[in-house]
């Protein structure tokens, strides 16, 4: 092959690349990608307190909401609530147990 070819193919990539991004920005603007909003100033409600894998599949996550946390056990076929509503305690440390 000789380079002229490919510069051809590289031009031709990059205009690929180009087109889909322009695509891509066109669907954000007309609004057809969903977007998650929250106020920057309100107080966070929902945060990933710890995670440990099980196997190469699974996995338990500690989901804190409010003053509750929940444990979750992620997994390929399905995800199953091990416990609910269990109270966080607002006056312990990071890292203290009660």
């Amino acid at each position: 092959m000789e380079p002229v070819q490919y510069l051809k193919y590289i031009v031709g990539l990059i205009i690929v690349l180009g087109l889909i991004a322009l695509l891509a920005l066109l669907a954000r603007r007309a609004g057809m990608v969903p977007r998650a909003r929250r106020d920057p100033n309100a107080p966070k409600r929902l945060s990933v307190t710890d995670v440990i894998a099980i196997d190469a599949k699974r996995r338990l996550v500690l989901v804190r909401r409010d003053d509750r946390e929940h444990l979750l056990l992620l997994g390929p076929e399905r995800d199953l609530v091990v416990e609910q509503n269990i109270r966080y305690p607002e006056t312990a440390e990071p890292g203290e147990v009660n």
